[in-house]
């Protein structure tokens, strides 16, 4: 358990020395510090706060700082200065009439550091007590992270919960057990992967403990639209849920498709009449079956030659042939979104199953 709790301490300390990294491109200018006094401060993981800087302390990208908090002071690290601030702020779409912007008060001294320090070492002992405590209460959330303030006042409690949870008598329990101040918040199986950290499947750490700032929602229609086979083992994270990056090219898949015909078309020819199969977006290929239920003489076309044909039969005129590349397949139910998700585990079983026999032969 305790060399559990080391590797995991480890983790968050690493993936918290480079978390949400942005570039300041525009730290070359001199004038770039004088357009604001707006620093953007990071803390553990992925909670940051914008502070004003008007003492004018000398501060760049990776200075420690000591800034206001409710109630005392908190300890972060400078991620970010001048005119770039504003443009995250903006684009984080923060209410800066709702927003409290609080004070810098200085650099960090080694008597502040080590404050910090002692206070973070609370956190992993604070976290198993809390869930205890959670658990004894019977309430359905689980504690997933605890993070003290800088000073050791304040400590906030990170949970997840399906439904709405009332943890006011946890909040006194709380409070009475570790003498501080409490607050908590909710965050989604995303973002308890993106504070535990880890490696992905495409052996790169998890784009939400590295880079990702927003969580957007992800459907199995971005899977669809990118023909990727539905197999739920291979499409979910670390997180359990549909893998984020499933988004990151779905606009270009979203583009190319525009230049498709319409799926619900069928093509007319002078031998046969032909039923959408499947495309390919980014060839800019479609392929058609002379079957409407099932895969029968393949004929894959380019999308021009779809249109083409489509325009000739609007003016009722049929082509001789779809003079597409003719490929014969015997699966059925290869279009990406038809047929049961379960198939990969029957296959499986079977491939098992057949080794099983083999030996039994021997």
């Amino acid at each position: 358990m305790n060399d559990k709790n080391t590797l995991r301490a480890a983790a968050t300390k690493r993936n918290s020395a480079h978390m949400l990294p942005v570039s300041d491109w525009l730290s070359d200018l001199p004038e770039n510090t004088r357009l604001t006094d707006l620093i953007e401060v990071q803390f553990k993981n992925t909670r940051k706060g914008y502070f004003h800087n008007s003492q004018g302390l000398p501060l760049e990208k990776g200075v420690k700082v000591v800034v206001e908090a409710n109630p005392g002071y908190d300890l972060g690290e400078v991620v970010l200065t001048g005119k770039l601030v504003e443009l995250q702020i903006k684009k984080n779409k923060i209410d800066a009439s709702r927003y409290e912007i609080r004070q810098v008060l200085r650099i960090a001294t080694d008597e502040d550091l080590e404050r910090a320090k002692q206070a973070h070492a609370r956190e992993q002992e604070t976290m198993i007590k809390a869930r205890q405590l959670a658990k004894s209460l019977g309430l359905e959330m689980k504690i997933g992270d605890v993070e003290y303030q800088g000073d050791g006042s304040k400590a906030i409690f990170f949970y997840i919960a399906d439904g709405r949870v009332d943890f006011r008598q946890l909040i006194k329990v709380y409070a009475e057990t570790f003498r501080i101040r409490v607050e908590m918040k909710q965050i989604g199986a995303r973002q308890e992967a993106g504070r535990i950290g880890g490696t992905g499947p495409c052996g790169r750490e998890l784009c939400c403990s590295t880079w990702m700032i927003n969580f957007s929602s992800v459907g199995t229609g971005a899977a669809r639209l990118q023909n990727i086979s539905p197999n739920p083992q291979k499409l979910a994270g670390m997180c359990a849920k549909l893998k984020c990056c499933l988004n990151y090219e779905v606009p270009v898949y979203e583009d190319a498709s525009k230049l498709l015909p319409n799926r619900h078309i069928e093509l007319e020819t002078k031998d046969a009449t032909w039923y959408f199969f499947s495309s390919d977006p980014l060839a800019g290929t479609v392929t058609y079956s002379s079957d409407p239920q099932r895969a029968a003489n393949l004929t894959t076309l380019t999308a021009a030659r779809a249109h083409e044909i489509i325009e000739m039969n609007r003016f009722g005129e049929k082509p001789d042939t779809l003079e597409g590349t003719r490929a014969v397949s015997t699966e059925i139910g290869y279009q990406t979104g038809h047929g049961d998700v379960t198939r990969f585990d029957r296959k499986k079983q079977h491939r098992h199953n057949d080794r099983r026999d083999r030996r039994d032969r021997r």
